[in-house]
């Protein structure tokens, strides 16, 4: 194995500050297929060793999804049940976690409460979660080492998900405790805070992501409530003392640049692009079966008074150590980090690397001020354009993969899908004044010079799609609550159970209505969701 040496590989044993960590990314344990698993942890022993040697402040961090969302043969008396969520699947990952030699922290992923055929709610999946590892709350903490703690916040919802069941969505009880942790610990008193959560915040600048968590709306920690989805980018800009945030769920590995973000202005500056003192840390995945990019890697964190690097344990490389990134502490609440090297990969294409707007570039085309009317695109969508407007109501909207996303309006981070490449492509985009009244203003008359329309910047506005080939023109109406990206996925448990209607409907017509061919059958059965269709007041 080859351990790269580094300022921060001969951690003082004298310093109190010193630490080492490992961090798995999801593991998906499948009990069939251990051997990558108990390869990994022959890369991690060592490691932990000298570490227990030197110093021993160590421990392992999991950041969730331990378990594989499929059969995988483990349950006879029900055979399609998905291992994942299961007792026997928890049982499995506290032992492997466990067996590492060092004390283990872990956090749910939005696959831990999947046992949805033994356990009727996600309180009592989550109760054999916490009971099986240990653990008293979903969330922990741990002081690794003297004013340096460790804190996992853990994903709570699944059956009960009000859209997607693999949103990953911290509770409003973690989410006061975790504040209120942050108050007790302030920056200025020395205190180091690394924290763990299986997706990023809102806000953390990464962009090394799968397309289907952004057109799903599970990229973010609690993507589908707006308020909570900045809650902690929000704090993370208030609580200088959190000094990097650690995630999986994309199963896309560390040898991109931008798996890693630094913190961009000093907090004097203002909000945006503001990441506070943080550094935020996508983590990959060990079995090469979980992988998207063919990446088999875990998350080094070693530290100690002067500052912190982030390393990559490759387990496709024989458990190969490479420096990422090295932050340097200037001050309790300032730090410099130094990416260690290039983007060592350039399948680009293979993952869905997120424009991010930037106040000020290129891609800007239109605001709240400018004219009634904005045509966003000259020339008709292709998959190259780039571009991106804020509407009167705050709200924003931009064109990327032939795609029409919406982005958050404080981080400018991607929220979801408005409309799809086969819907936009080939089409133009206009931004138009939609509200009865207009803004008029005589400046020939006496004491006009300067007036502006009050209001105006949140005036009512159409977006409006057209296309010239088929004269289609399509109005994009905003959600009911105000936002324009769709939650087009809905919540899991729902969609078994509108199968299971369909199949009895598809059981009723084959033996009662006689239709002679299953196909055909299935050609004639519909699903409607309702009522609404039109703009008619009326729902039928």
């Amino acid at each position: 194995m080859l351990i790269l040496k580094s300022g921060m590989d001969e951690e003082d044993a004298e310093d109190a500050g010193s630490f080492l960590v490992g961090i798995v990314g999801d593991l998906h344990i499948d009990p069939r297929k251990m051997e990558d698993y108990e390869t990994g942890k022959e890369h991690w022993t060592p490691i932990f060793d000298k570490a227990k040697k030197k110093h021993g402040n160590t421990a392992l961090v999991s950041l969730g999804d331990l378990g594989e969302s499929k059969n995988c043969d483990h349950n006879d008396a029900i055979p399609s049940e998905l291992f994942a969520g299961t007792t026997l699947c928890h049982e499995i990952a506290s032992e492997y976690l466990g067996s590492f030699g060092v004390p283990y922290e872990v956090i749910g992923g939005n696959h831990d409460l999947e046992g949805i055929d033994e356990f009727a709610t996600d309180e009592e999946n989550l109760d054999v979660f916490l009971k099986c590892h240990n653990k008293e709350t979903p969330h922990f903490v741990r002081e690794i080492a003297e004013k340096t703690y460790l804190v996992g916040l853990c994903s709570t919802v699944f059956r009960s998900a009000p859209y997607t069941s693999h949103e990953v969505i911290v509770d409003s009880e973690q989410i006061k405790w975790f504040e209120e942790f942050l108050k007790s610990k302030p920056a200025d008193e020395g205190n180091k805070i690394f924290v763990f959560s299986h997706a990023p915040p809102n806000g953390s600048g990464l962009r090394v992501l799968q397309e289907n968590h952004v057109v799903n709306g599970c990229c973010w920690l609690n993507h589908s409530k707006e308020d909570q989805c900045r809650k902690f980018i929000e704090l993370v800009r208030e609580h200088r003392s959190i000094k990097a945030w650690f995630s999986g769920h994309f199963h896309l590995g560390q040898d991109y640049q931008d798996s890693i973000t630094f913190p961009t202005i000093p907090k004097e500056e203002g909000p945006y692009p503001n990441r506070g003192s943080c550094v935020f840390a996508q983590t990959s995945v060990m079995r090469a079966g979980t992988s998207r990019d063919g990446r088999q890697q875990s998350r080094l964190l070693r530290g100690n008074k002067n500052g912190f690097e982030i390393c990559t344990v490759d387990h496709a490389k024989d458990g190969a150590i490479r420096l990422d990134a090295t932050i340097t502490y200037k001050d309790t609440g300032h730090e410099v980090g130094v990416y260690a090297h290039d983007d060592e990969a350039y399948e680009h294409d293979n993952y869905f690397k997120v424009y991010q707007p930037i106040v000020g570039d290129k891609g800007y085309i239109c605001g709240p001020f400018e004219e009634d009317t904005c045509v966003i695109n000259n020339k008709p969508v292709t998959m190259e354009t780039r571009a991106w407007w804020r509407l009167s109501c705050g709200r924003v909207l931009g064109v990327l993969n032939g795609m029409l996303l919406e982005y958050d309006t404080s981080t400018l981070a991607p929220l979801g899908l408005v409309i799809p490449q086969e819907e936009l492509l080939g089409r133009t985009i206009v931004v138009m004044d939609s509200g009865i009244e207009e803004c008029i203003i005589d400046f020939d008359k006496m004491g006009m010079e300067g007036a502006e329309c009050e209001g105006y910047d949140e005036r009512e506005q159409a977006v409006v799609i057209y296309g010239t080939d088929d004269q289609s023109i399509r109005v994009v109406q905003p959600n009911e609550d105000g936002s324009y990206w769709r939650k087009i996925v809905r919540n899991k448990i729902a969609r078994m159970k509108e199968k299971r209607r369909e199949q009895a409907a598809l059981e009723y017509a084959m033996e009662v209505l006689e239709f002679e061919c299953e196909k055909t059958a299935k050609s004639k059965l519909i699903s409607t969701w309702g009522p609404y269709t039109t703009t008619n007041g009326n729902a039928l």
